[in-house]
C-alpha cells in the first residue's frame, strides 16, 4: 500500500510512500488517499497534514502512463473520480496542512491546493505542466488556484506551465510558510498554532472562511452571524470568555 497513516499526537498524517515513483498518483494510490481521509473524518483528530516521502517530492503528479489509451468517458470518469477524493478533504471539519518538499507538479499541486494550508522547504518547486502535455489540470486545479492566488497569475501558472519555486511560491500566497527545520515536526508546529484553542471555535471559523470563495457576500455574512450565534452556544466560549475576565489561560474541550 502506498499510503502511510498515522496517528501523532492530536493529529492525523498522511503520506504518500511512493519515493520510487517520486509519489506519483495512480489511480489505486487515490483510492487510498480518499480511504485513509474517510478514517480521519472519523477520528478525533484536530488536523490532517499530509506529506510525501522521501526528499524529492511531494508529489510529482499523475501517473502519466494509467492515462494513455483510455477513451473520452473512461478520461472524464478519472477526473471526476480525482475531484471528488480531493473535495473529500474540504468536507473535513478540521484543517488540513500539506507539507510540501521538493516536486508538487499536476495532481501532486491539485492534492495541495486542496488543503487549507501549504508549507514548504526551500528547495520545493510547483506547478501545474498539463498544457505541455497537451492536456489541462483535472483535480481542480483551475478552480482552486484562481481563487487563492487571483485569475491572473493562475491563468500564467496555468498557460505556461511553468514551475514556480518557493521564495516566489510564498510571496505570491501560494504557500503559507516556508520551513527550515524537520518538514513534520515544522507542520505539527504550525498545526499547534490553532489545535489549542476550541475545536468547535476552529471548524466554525474554518467554515465561514470557506464559503467566502463559493457564494456571494450578502449569503456570506449570513452564513458567518449562523456560525458565530453557534460558537457562542457552545462550552468553549462560556470558558473562554470566563478565563479572559478572570485573566487566566482557558481551558478548552471540544464543547
Amino acid at each position: 500500500m502506498s499510503i502511510d497513516l498515522q496517528f501523532r499526537d492530536e493529529f492525523a498524517v498522511l503520506t504518500i510512500d511512493r519515493p520510487e515513483a517520486l509519489n506519483a498518483l495512480s489511480f489505486a494510490l487515490i483510492a487510498d488517499i480518499g480511504a485513509a481521509i474517510d478514517k480521519v473524518a472519523a477520528s478525533d483528530a484536530r488536523a490532517l497534514i499530509v506529506i510525501g516521502a522521501g526528499d524529492k517530492a511531494f508529489c510529482a503528479g499523475a501517473d502519466i502512463k494509467e492515462l494513455t489509451n483510455r477513451d473520452l468517458s473512461a478520461q472524464k470518469r478519472g477526473a471526476q473520480f480525482g475531484q471528488a477524493i480531493f473535495a473529500k478533504i474540504d468536507a473535513l471539519r478540521i484543517p488540513s496542512i500539506a507539507m510540501i518538499g521538493g516536486f508538487a507538479f499536476g495532481g501532486g499541486m491539485e492534492l495541495a491546493l486542496a488543503c487549507n494550508f501549504r508549507l514548504a522547504t526551500a528547495s520545493a518547486k510547483m506547478g501545474l505542466p498539463e498544457i505541455k502535455l497537451g492536456l489541462i489540470p483535472g483535480y481542480g486545479g483551475t478552480q482552486r488556484l484562481p481563487r487563492l492566488i487571483g485569475e491572473a497569475r493562475a491563468m500564467e501558472m496555468i498557460l505556461t506551465g511553468r514551475t514556480v519555486k518557493a521564495p516566489e511560491a510564498l510571496e505570491m500566497g501560494l504557500v503559507n510558510k516556508l520551513v527550515e527545520g524537520d518538514p513534520l515536526d515544522e507542520a505539527i508546529a504550525f498545526a499547534r498554532q490553532f489545535s489549542q484553542f476550541g475545536a468547535l471555535a476552529v471548524e466554525f471559523a474554518r467554515e465561514a472562511v470557506m464559503r467566502a470563495s463559493s457564494t456571494s457576500l450578502e449569503e456570506g455574512l449570513r452564513a458567518e452571524a449562523d456560525l458565530s450565534t453557534l460558537a457562542y452556544r457552545t462550552a468553549d466560549a462560556e470558558e473562554g470568555m470566563l478565563a479572559f475576565l478572570e485573566k487566566r489561560t482557558a481551558q478548552f474541550k471540544g464543547e
